[in-house]
C-alpha cells in the first residue's frame, strides 16, 4: 500500500530516528517491552528505498522498492539508474531471491501484491523504453508487471501519454484483473486518458487515474477524476458492491470536485466496477490535509490515514506542524470517528492495515518527541502506532538514528509480528549499518 511519493517533496525527506516510544494509556509492562526483534538495512553504495510490503502465502513476505546501486546487496544490475527492486524473505527472514526490473533511465517500483496464482504484479513509473520495458510514451508512464512465484517477468505494460504519469498503487480485483491508481498528467495528454472522453468537461493539471486491465493485462477501461489544479490517487480498495474507493489528495475545487475544504484535501473517489463515478468527498480543514492509505476494517467500514496541517472544519486540533490524520468511514463515505496523533514537529504516515486481532496499524515518520511520542533520536523517526478500533493509541514506538529514517509500509506475518519497510540514512542507534546513501530498511517488531 503504497505507497507517498508526495512526501519526498513536502519537506524534503524529512529526517527520522528510531526511539522506544510509549504512551500514557500503556500498560507497564508494555511500555517496558522491547519490541524490537530485528532492525536491518539492504542496499548498495548509492540510494536505495522500500515503498511497499506484503505477508506471503507461504509465511514470508515480499518487499518492492526502488534501488540505484549496482554492487553489494544489489546483484545483477548493470548501471547507476534507478531500477524496481523486489526481495523475497522466507518464513525465518532468509533471504530467497532478489531482483531488479527496469532500463537504462529511470524506474521506480511503488507497490507490490501477491496474485492468485502465487505470482506477483508489482506497480510504479518509468522513463525507460529498454531493458525489461518495451516502450515509453512521455515522461513518465505507469509501468506494471507481471511475475511468476519466483520472481521471473511473466509479462510486462507501460501506460500513459506524453508527461509525467505515475502508478502508486494496484489491487487485484475479484474478477482476476488488475486496477492501478495514481496520477495522469491532462494537461499533457490533451484530455485523454479516459474512455468516456465526450462526457467530460476540460479538466487540467495532474488529474486521478485509474486504468483496469484484465488478468492478461489487456486494458478495459481507464478514467480519470479531478478538478483544474493537483488530484493524486495514491491507494485503491474494493468494495463489497465490486465497485472501488480511490483515496488520495485534492487542489482543486471545480468539476468532480464538489465540496472543496481548503488547498489540500483527503479526497475519496467511489466508483462502480465499469469506473463510473458513484461519490465523491473531501475532508479536512483550510490547510494542506493528504491521505496516503485505506484499509477496510472487520465491520465493514474503512480507514484512512495521511497528515494533516488543519485544525478547522473537519480537523478538531493540530499538535504541531502536521500531525497524522487518521479517520473511519462508512460504506457512503459518513465520518464515524477522526483522530489526530503526534507532538508539536512534523509527523505524517503513510500506511494503515488491519490487525488480526483487532485494531490497526499505523506507520509513518515523525520530528516530534513530545504528546504521543517520549523522544526522539534524530530529525525524523520511523514511528509505528497500533490503536483500536475506536482510535486510541495501545502502543507506539519510534525506530532509526540520527539521520534521515522513513517507515512507508507495513504488513502482518502469521505469527502477529508486524514488518515495516522504509529507508536509512543513518548507522547509529538502531540501525546498526548504513551501506551508502540511502538503505532499504527492513524491521520487525514482536506482536
Amino acid at each position: 500500500m503504497n505507497k507517498s511519493v508526495f512526501n519526498y517533496f513536502i519537506p524534503i525527506l524529512l529526517l527520522l530516528s528510531i526511539l522506544s516510544c510509549t504512551d500514557e494509556n500503556i500498560s507497564e509492562n508494555e511500555s517496558t517491552q522491547d519490541r524490537i526483534s530485528f532492525v536491518k538495512t539492504i542496499g548498495g553504495t548509492k540510494n536505495e528505498t522500500a515503498q511497499s510490503v506484503i505477508k506471503t502465502i507461504d509465511g514470508g513476505y515480499a518487499i518492492a522498492g526502488f534501488t540505484q546501486s549496482n554492487d553489494l546487496d544489489v546483484v545483477g544490475k548493470l548501471n547507476e539508474s534507478y531500477d524496481y527492486w523486489v526481495v523475497k524473505f522466507n518464513v525465518d527472514n532468509e533471504l530467497q531471491w532478489s531482483k531488479n526490473y527496469g532500463g537504462k533511465n529511470d524506474d521506480r517500483g511503488q507497490s507490490i501484491i501477491q496474485t492468485i496464482d502465487g505470482g506477483f504484479f508489482i506497480t510504479g513509473f518509468s522513463k525507460s523504453n529498454d531493458g525489461d520495458i518495451g516502450t515509453n510514451f512521455g515522461s513518465n508512464d505507469f509501468w506494471v508487471a507481471k511475475l511468476d512465484i519466483d520472481g521471473t517477468i511473466l509479462w510486462e505494460k507501460s501506460i500513459g501519454f506524453s508527461g509525467t504519469d505515475q502508478a502508486f498503487s494496484a489491487i487485484q480485483t475479484s474478477d482476476a484483473g488488475y486496477l492501478i491508481v495514481g496520477t495522469l498528467d491532462v494537461t499533457a495528454s490533451s484530455q485523454q486518458g479516459n474512455d468516456r472522453s465526450s462526457l467530460l468537461k476540460k479538466h487540467a493539471g495532474g488529474d486521478s487515474w485509474a486504468v483496469k486491465l484484465d488478468a492478461n493485462g489487456t486494458k478495459q477501461w481507464r478514467r480519470y477524476f479531478g478538478g483544474s489544479n493537483t488530484d493524486t490517487a495514491y491507494d485503491v480498495i474494493e468494495t463489497e458492491d465490486n465497485g472501488y474507493l480511490m483515496i488520495g489528495l485534492s487542489d482543486s475545487n471545480d468539476i468532480d470536485i464538489s465540496n472543496s475544504k481548503g488547498t489540500y484535501d483527503f479526497w475519496i473517489v467511489k466508483i462502480d466496477s465499469k469506473g463510473a463515478l458513484v461519490w465523491e468527498k473531501s475532508y479536512g480543514g483550510t490547510e494542506i490535509d493528504q491521505a496516503y492509505s485505506i484499509a477496510k476494517t472487520l465491520n465493514g467500514n474503512y480507514i484512512i490515514t495521511g497528515d494533516s496541517r488543519s485544525n478547522t472544519i473537519d480537523v478538531n486540533s493540530n499538535y504541531g506542524s502536521a500531525d497524522i490524520w487518521t479517520i473511519m468511514i462508512n460504506d457512503v463515505g459518513e465520518i464515524i470517528w477522526k483522530k489526530n496523533y503526534g507532538g508539536s514537529g512534523f509527523d505524517t504516515s503513510n500506511a494503515v492495515i488491519s490487525s488480526r486481532n483487532g485494531g490497526f496499524y499505523i506507520v509513518g515518520n515523525s520530528r516530534s518527541s513530545d504528546n504521543n511520542l517520549t523522544s526522539n533520536k534524530g530529525n525524523n523517526d520511523v514511528w509505528v502506532l497500533k490503536i483500536d478500533d475506536s482510535g486510541n493509541i495501545e502502543w507506539e514506538k519510534s525506530i532509526g538514528g540520527t539521520e534521515i529514517d522513513l517507515g512507508f509500509d507495513i504488513a502482518e506475518l502469521d505469527d502477529g509480528s508486524v514488518i515495516i519497510v522504509g529507508e536509512s540514512w543513518s548507522s547509529d542507534n538502531d540501525i546498526i549499518e548504513n551501506k551508502g546513501f540511502s538503505d532499504m530498511l527492513i524491521i520487525r517488531l514482536n506482536k
